[in-house]
Protein backbone atom coordinates (compact mmCIF):
# COMPACT_ATOMS: atom_id res chain seq x y z
CA UNK A 1 0.00 0.00 0.00
CA UNK A 2 1.38 3.70 -0.80
CA UNK A 3 2.03 6.10 1.72
CA UNK A 4 -0.15 7.90 2.94
CA UNK A 5 -0.35 11.81 3.04
CA UNK A 6 -1.20 13.13 6.33
CA UNK A 7 -2.71 17.02 5.41
CA UNK A 8 -2.47 19.57 8.31
CA UNK A 9 -5.38 20.55 10.05
CA UNK A 10 -6.36 24.06 9.27
CA UNK A 11 -7.32 24.39 13.46
CA UNK A 12 -4.05 23.11 14.26
CA UNK A 13 -2.67 26.33 12.38
CA UNK A 14 -5.05 28.64 13.63
CA UNK A 15 -5.01 27.69 17.31
CA UNK A 16 -1.20 27.63 16.94
CA UNK A 17 -0.79 23.82 17.76
CA UNK A 18 2.68 23.32 19.93
CA UNK A 19 3.22 20.37 17.33
CA UNK A 20 4.02 22.22 14.30
CA UNK A 21 6.99 23.60 15.79
CA UNK A 22 7.99 20.59 16.53
CA UNK A 23 8.22 19.53 13.21
CA UNK A 24 9.90 23.12 12.04
CA UNK A 25 6.69 24.28 10.83
CA UNK A 26 5.72 27.93 11.14
CA UNK A 27 2.32 29.10 12.21
CA UNK A 28 0.19 31.50 10.51
CA UNK A 29 -3.54 32.58 9.90
CA UNK A 30 -4.61 31.57 6.53
CA UNK A 31 -6.63 34.38 6.11
CA UNK A 32 -3.19 36.46 5.86
CA UNK A 33 -2.50 34.69 2.37
CA UNK A 34 -4.02 35.51 -0.82
CA UNK A 35 -5.21 32.65 -2.77
CA UNK A 36 -3.38 32.70 -6.15
CA UNK A 37 -5.82 30.59 -8.00
CA UNK A 38 -9.27 30.00 -7.87
CA UNK A 39 -11.96 27.31 -8.58
CA UNK A 40 -15.94 26.95 -8.94
CA UNK A 41 -17.24 23.89 -8.00
CA UNK A 42 -20.63 23.32 -8.67
CA UNK A 43 -22.41 19.50 -7.56
CA UNK A 44 -25.47 17.91 -7.83
CA UNK A 45 -25.75 17.25 -4.01
CA UNK A 46 -24.57 18.47 -1.26
CA UNK A 47 -22.24 15.54 0.27
CA UNK A 48 -20.14 15.93 -2.99
CA UNK A 49 -20.31 20.21 -2.34
CA UNK A 50 -19.28 19.64 1.37
CA UNK A 51 -16.39 17.73 0.90
CA UNK A 52 -14.22 20.02 -1.94
CA UNK A 53 -15.43 22.38 0.79
CA UNK A 54 -13.41 20.96 3.59
CA UNK A 55 -10.33 20.51 1.69
CA UNK A 56 -7.86 22.19 3.60
CA UNK A 57 -6.14 24.27 0.40
CA UNK A 58 -4.09 27.29 1.42
CA UNK A 59 -3.41 28.36 -2.04
CA UNK A 60 -6.37 28.37 -3.32
CA UNK A 61 -9.94 29.87 -3.11
CA UNK A 62 -12.76 27.22 -3.91
CA UNK A 63 -16.08 27.94 -4.04
CA UNK A 64 -18.46 24.95 -3.86
CA UNK A 65 -22.40 24.97 -4.77
CA UNK A 66 -24.96 21.80 -4.42
CA UNK A 67 -27.71 22.75 -6.84
CA UNK A 68 -30.12 20.01 -6.34
CA UNK A 69 -30.06 19.54 -10.17
CA UNK A 70 -28.29 16.73 -12.16
CA UNK A 71 -26.33 16.71 -15.72
CA UNK A 72 -27.87 18.94 -18.29
CA UNK A 73 -29.34 21.34 -15.52
CA UNK A 74 -26.48 21.53 -13.60
CA UNK A 75 -24.18 22.39 -16.74
CA UNK A 76 -25.85 25.19 -17.48
CA UNK A 77 -26.51 26.09 -13.72
CA UNK A 78 -22.07 25.80 -14.00
CA UNK A 79 -22.12 28.23 -16.87
CA UNK A 80 -24.24 30.57 -15.35
CA UNK A 81 -22.76 30.73 -12.07
CA UNK A 82 -18.86 31.15 -13.80
CA UNK A 83 -19.72 34.27 -15.81
CA UNK A 84 -20.08 35.97 -12.80
CA UNK A 85 -16.48 35.97 -12.08
CA UNK A 86 -13.00 34.94 -13.51
CA UNK A 87 -12.41 31.46 -12.00
CA UNK A 88 -8.94 29.72 -13.18
CA UNK A 89 -10.64 26.41 -12.96
CA UNK A 90 -14.57 25.80 -13.01
CA UNK A 91 -16.08 21.87 -12.34
CA UNK A 92 -19.05 20.24 -12.28
CA UNK A 93 -19.33 17.28 -9.98
CA UNK A 94 -22.44 14.85 -10.57
CA UNK A 95 -23.02 11.22 -11.21
CA UNK A 96 -25.12 8.72 -12.81
CA UNK A 97 -26.95 7.67 -9.94
CA UNK A 98 -29.23 4.96 -12.68
CA UNK A 99 -32.87 4.83 -12.44
CA UNK A 100 -34.01 2.13 -14.87
CA UNK A 101 -37.89 3.91 -14.75
CA UNK A 102 -36.31 6.98 -16.35
CA UNK A 103 -36.48 6.91 -20.26
CA UNK A 104 -33.38 9.03 -21.63
CA UNK A 105 -31.46 8.91 -18.94
CA UNK A 106 -28.41 7.60 -20.31
CA UNK A 107 -28.54 10.36 -23.52
CA UNK A 108 -29.02 12.99 -20.59
CA UNK A 109 -25.89 11.71 -18.51
CA UNK A 110 -23.51 11.84 -21.96
CA UNK A 111 -25.17 15.01 -23.05
CA UNK A 112 -24.01 16.74 -20.06
CA UNK A 113 -20.57 15.69 -20.56
CA UNK A 114 -20.34 16.31 -24.15
CA UNK A 115 -21.44 19.95 -22.90
CA UNK A 116 -19.07 20.30 -20.41
CA UNK A 117 -15.94 19.53 -23.19
CA UNK A 118 -18.07 21.84 -25.59
CA UNK A 119 -17.75 24.74 -22.91
CA UNK A 120 -14.23 24.15 -21.55
CA UNK A 121 -16.08 23.19 -17.82
CA UNK A 122 -14.02 20.52 -16.36
CA UNK A 123 -16.22 17.82 -15.35
CA UNK A 124 -15.72 15.10 -12.71
CA UNK A 125 -18.52 12.97 -12.83
CA UNK A 126 -19.05 9.17 -11.85
CA UNK A 127 -21.21 6.25 -13.25
CA UNK A 128 -22.95 4.92 -11.06
CA UNK A 129 -22.28 7.42 -7.77
CA UNK A 130 -19.77 9.81 -6.21
CA UNK A 131 -19.64 7.14 -3.26
CA UNK A 132 -17.50 5.00 -5.84
CA UNK A 133 -14.69 7.60 -5.08
CA UNK A 134 -15.05 6.86 -1.20
CA UNK A 135 -15.57 3.50 -1.47
CA UNK A 136 -12.03 2.97 -3.67
CA UNK A 137 -9.92 4.52 -1.02
CA UNK A 138 -10.31 1.49 1.00
CA UNK A 139 -10.48 -1.60 -1.95
CA UNK A 140 -10.64 -1.98 -5.62
CA UNK A 141 -13.30 -2.60 -7.96
CA UNK A 142 -14.18 -3.23 -11.65
CA UNK A 143 -17.82 -5.02 -10.87
CA UNK A 144 -20.90 -2.72 -12.40
CA UNK A 145 -22.29 -1.92 -8.45
CA UNK A 146 -25.51 0.23 -8.29
CA UNK A 147 -25.18 2.69 -5.76
CA UNK A 148 -27.08 0.86 -3.16
CA UNK A 149 -23.73 -1.43 -2.83
CA UNK A 150 -21.31 1.16 -1.62
CA UNK A 151 -24.13 2.41 1.23
CA UNK A 152 -24.04 -0.89 2.20
CA UNK A 153 -20.13 -1.36 2.40
CA UNK A 154 -19.67 2.39 3.30
CA UNK A 155 -22.14 1.51 6.40
CA UNK A 156 -20.09 -0.93 7.79
CA UNK A 157 -16.59 0.98 7.11
CA UNK A 158 -18.23 4.02 9.14
CA UNK A 159 -20.24 1.79 11.80
CA UNK A 160 -23.50 4.01 10.89
CA UNK A 161 -25.86 3.55 8.07
CA UNK A 162 -24.89 5.53 5.29
CA UNK A 163 -28.54 5.88 3.37
CA UNK A 164 -29.49 8.23 6.37
CA UNK A 165 -26.08 10.00 8.51
CA UNK A 166 -24.02 10.03 5.28
CA UNK A 167 -26.16 12.92 3.50
CA UNK A 168 -26.28 14.67 6.62
CA UNK A 169 -24.50 18.30 6.47
CA UNK A 170 -22.29 17.29 9.52
CA UNK A 171 -20.66 14.64 8.06
CA UNK A 172 -20.55 15.60 4.64
CA UNK A 173 -18.38 18.42 6.16
CA UNK A 174 -15.84 15.80 8.01
CA UNK A 175 -15.64 13.30 5.53
CA UNK A 176 -12.14 15.08 4.22
CA UNK A 177 -10.82 14.30 7.71
CA UNK A 178 -12.35 11.21 8.44
CA UNK A 179 -10.72 9.72 4.95
CA UNK A 180 -7.66 11.15 6.39
CA UNK A 181 -7.92 10.06 9.56
CA UNK A 182 -8.62 6.42 9.08
CA UNK A 183 -5.42 4.28 8.95
CA UNK A 184 -7.29 1.50 6.58
CA UNK A 185 -8.12 4.27 3.64
CA UNK A 186 -5.32 5.98 1.26
CA UNK A 187 -6.60 8.30 -1.11
CA UNK A 188 -3.63 8.13 -2.83
CA UNK A 189 -4.39 4.48 -3.56
CA UNK A 190 -7.92 5.65 -4.38
CA UNK A 191 -6.29 8.22 -7.19
CA UNK A 192 -4.61 4.71 -8.55
CA UNK A 193 -7.34 2.76 -8.78
CA UNK A 194 -9.46 5.58 -10.63
CA UNK A 195 -6.86 5.84 -12.92
CA UNK A 196 -7.31 2.20 -13.79
CA UNK A 197 -10.77 2.15 -13.93
CA UNK A 198 -10.55 5.00 -16.76
CA UNK A 199 -8.11 2.76 -18.95
CA UNK A 200 -10.44 -0.39 -18.21
CA UNK A 201 -13.19 1.42 -20.14
CA UNK A 202 -11.05 3.74 -22.65
CA UNK A 203 -13.39 3.99 -25.67
CA UNK A 204 -16.55 3.60 -24.12
CA UNK A 205 -19.99 5.77 -24.06
CA UNK A 206 -19.86 7.84 -20.52
CA UNK A 207 -23.24 5.60 -19.52
CA UNK A 208 -21.62 2.71 -20.09
CA UNK A 209 -18.73 3.09 -18.04
CA UNK A 210 -19.58 1.15 -15.23
CA UNK A 211 -18.03 1.18 -12.30
CA UNK A 212 -15.67 4.69 -13.23
CA UNK A 213 -15.53 8.34 -11.55
CA UNK A 214 -13.42 11.07 -12.40
CA UNK A 215 -13.04 12.77 -9.03
CA UNK A 216 -9.64 12.19 -8.77
CA UNK A 217 -8.72 14.73 -11.40
CA UNK A 218 -10.19 17.46 -9.56
CA UNK A 219 -8.39 15.94 -5.97
CA UNK A 220 -5.24 16.11 -7.60
CA UNK A 221 -5.58 19.60 -8.66
CA UNK A 222 -6.63 20.68 -5.07
CA UNK A 223 -4.23 18.49 -3.37
CA UNK A 224 -1.85 20.96 -5.33
CA UNK A 225 -2.86 23.90 -3.00
CA UNK A 226 -2.87 21.83 0.15
CA UNK A 227 -0.64 22.86 3.62
CA UNK A 228 2.49 21.33 3.52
Amino acid sequence: MGKKTKAIKKTDIKGNKPWLKKVGLTSYKEESKDPNKTFLIVCEGQTESLYFKSFPTISADVKTYDMGCSNETLVDCTIALASDSNYDEVWCVFDMDFKGDINGQSEDFNAAIQKCINEGVKCAYSNDAFELWIYLHYQYTNQRNHRNFYYGQLSTLFNTNYDRNGKKRKFALSLYEILNDDIRADQLRAIERSKQLVELHNGVPPHEKNPITFVHELVEELNKHLIN
